[in-house]
């Protein structure tokens, strides 16, 4: 006779909070800490809240779980060992940067993948993302390919009255030399 155990409540409310934290994330990145002091998870975690992150751990069955349940079951490779989740809401490139720059600082911050949006990434993917400029610095970008023609056209606004001017008054010398 086989009993069936029923989950604990408390499982089922973190199962439910990543679930939603995965729904609402437009990307998720998963690292290994394995070593990790506190304060080296504290000093890793201001740099991605500024960049819209949410780095937390949870344990990997739990984890699992949530991923099978939103449909991003290409996570669920990653969830071995001592695994964080870095949940992103925000700005994904500046998150990426954040996590990258940390891993390099410290070795045994281990970036192991993810996904952006319902697409799996890899480490190197990430890394890649990392590497692309921030939306920062795309828009200032835009706003300079806007602007370079606009002063083109104000520059060229301003000759044509300048030019005739000047050519006026030449005309004007030659009428009155002659």
């Amino acid at each position: 006779m086989t009993t069936e155990s029923t989950p604990r409540p408390d499982k089922v409310a973190i199962v439910e909070e990543i679930t939603a934290k995965l729904n609402d994330s437009v990307a998720v990145f998963v690292s290994e800490y394995r070593g990790m002091t506190v304060g080296q998870l504290a000093d890793l975690r201001s740099p991605l809240r500024e960049a819209g992150a949410e780095h937390k751990v949870y344990k990997n069955t739990l984890a699992r779980l949530a991923v099978e349940k939103s449909g991003l079951e290409g996570l669920s490779e990653h969830l071995l060992g001592p695994t964080a989740l870095t949940f992103v809401t925000g700005d994904s490139v500046g998150a990426a940067k954040a996590l990258v720059d940390q891993a390099k600082t410290n070795p045994l911050l281990v970036i192991k993948g993810g996904s952006l949006g319902d697409s799996p990434m890899t480490a190197d993917d990430v890394r890649a993302l990392a590497s692309l400029p921030s939306r920062e610095e795309l828009l200032a970008r835009l706003a300079g390919a806007f602007q370079a023609p606009l002063v083109k056209t104000a520059g060229l606004l301003q000759a044509l009255p300048r030019n005739f001017a000047y050519g006026l008054s030449a005309l004007i010398e030659k009428q009155d030399a002659a």
